[in-house]
């Protein structure tokens, strides 16, 4: 059995509106790795902060950069009514995806005691692939939500009796 032309057409819309959605994410994401990456290293090869309160401040820095491109590029044809929601939603679900993001190099350099420049980029880097699945679930079910679209209206009739 094959389905009919119009349901493979929807669905293949619906694939196609999901690649672009995802091409976006993953360039502000991208951008965000490297403001993520960058400061990280900057903070540890330049102050005597510990690895996963340099990683913290990094991820905090990579947040407020992800929120404006995000907003602006990624999700700008979504709701906008609802701001203070949607930066308090992106607030909480950053914050757990900071701590997935950190947990994961937490526990390699002090559960395992793999620390050094190179090893802890690698687990920044893992940790920061593991928190995006997250983010990316997060970010398009609860925060950047779809605008609904209106229900249709019976014209509303003039005093003439005629509908407009």
């Amino acid at each position: 059995m094959t389905a009919a032309p119009a349901q493979r057409g929807a669905l293949r819309e619906r694939l196609s509106l999901l690649a672009r959605e995802i091409a976006k994410f993953g360039t502000v994401g991208g951008v965000g790795l490297l403001v993520n990456l960058a400061v990280f290293n900057l903070v540890r090869h330049t102050t005597d902060l510990q690895v996963v309160r340099a990683s913290v401040l990094a991820t905090v820095v990579a947040i407020a950069c992800n929120y404006v491109g995000f907003r602006h590029f990624a999700y700008r044809d979504r709701d906008k009514s609802r701001r203070t929601k949607e930066l308090t939603l992106f607030l909480l679900f950053s914050a757990v995806g900071l701590v997935i993001e950190n947990g994961v190099l937490y526990t390699a350099t002090y559960g395992f005691g793999w620390d050094g420049p190179l090893r802890s980029n690698v687990f920044k880097f893992l940790g920061i692939g593991v928190a995006t699945l997250f983010r990316f679930w997060s970010y398009r079910t609860w925060v950047f939500r779809r605008l609904q679209p209106e229900p249709d209206r019976e014209p509303e009739p003039t005093a003439a009796g005629r509908v407009i």
